[in-house]
């Protein structure tokens, strides 16, 4: 099922870069190289772009679930498939592999559908990055992060890391992180607020499930308008803020699910969330 709002393009079937899958709903996309951590790939990313770009036309998907299959999520750009060939390269290509990079963030904070990433094991460089752009981050207590740029003598700014992380854990541990590039493991990554959910690793799979299940049955076109609104609102001054979250909810209480709130309280039953 598509919608309307595309043409002669089609949506695309088959990812070749990594597994995806849609079901009631909720789309997953599972990084699949476990043998090498579930390495980022110029194609991956490019095809993760892509999906990104899609997915808020395709008609079945509310949510999507980011897991890196194995024993860590996504242990950042492959060293011999990307570092070796950027090392290659001239300044034009070199750009051209960063923005790409950097599109994939922006299409993460700027898609409509909330994301969750299910983060087992480690979270390095690149699959940091892919962490702290997805709206809610679950996490077993084997996680870690390491955002290992510096390490790698490049800046720890990649991808947007030095816009996003001061946002969520504050400019001093964004400093740490960023600077030094030390690994950190879950307990300490829940204490500095990277962390939504900590869980045991054989709870991870069902406490996604769980996350997905709720975003997917709730009222989708609020919670799409919430991301948007937290996105935009990060660098508005108070009184522009104000008035988008005013003609925001002014739209908002013209919807079928704000009327089906109201007819649900009175008739003491659970909204059934339509999404309009």
């Amino acid at each position: 099922m598509t919608t309307r709002y595309r043409a002669s393009a089609k949506i695309t079937d088959d990812w070749q870069h990594f597994d995806f899958s849609v079901a009631d709903g909720v789309a997953t996309v599972t990084l699949n190289r476990p043998e090498k951590l579930n390495p980022l790939t110029f194609e991956s990313y490019a095809d993760l772009r892509d999906l990104l770009a899609e997915l808020p036309h395709r008609g079945d998907t509310r949510v999507l679930v980011i897991r890196g299959q194995g024993k860590g999520f996504c242990g950042g750009g492959d060293v011999n498939e990307i570092i070796g060939e950027l090392i290659q390269m001239d300044a034009r290509d070199l750009m051209g592999f960063t923005k790409m990079t950097g599109d994939v963030i922006r299409a993460m904070r700027e898609c409509p559908v909330p994301i969750i990433a299910g983060i087992q094991g480690i979270a390095a460089g690149a699959g940091s990055v892919v962490a702290i752009a997805s709206d809610f981050r679950v996490c077993t207590t084997d996680a870690r992060f390491a955002f290992l740029f510096t390490k790698v003598g490049l800046s720890g700014g990649d991808m947007g890391a030095a816009y996003l992380l001061p946002r969520l854990v504050g400019y001093g541990r964004a400093t740490e992180l960023l600077m030094l590039g030390d690994t950190i493991d879950a307990e300490t990554a829940d204490r500095f607020g990277l962390v939504t959910q900590l869980v045991q690793p054989d709870e991870l799979d069902d406490a996604v499930d769980r996350l997905a299940r709720r975003l997917a049955d709730g009222p989708t076109l609020g919670y799409s308008q919430t991301k948007s609104l937290i996105t935009r609102e990060l660098d508005m001054p108070i009184g522009p803020a104000m008035e988008l979250d005013a003609m925001t909810q002014a739209l908002l209480m013209t919807t079928a699910d704000h009327a089906e709130f109201h007819a649900a309280f009175n008739a003491k039953r659970k909204p059934e969330w339509k999404g309009r």
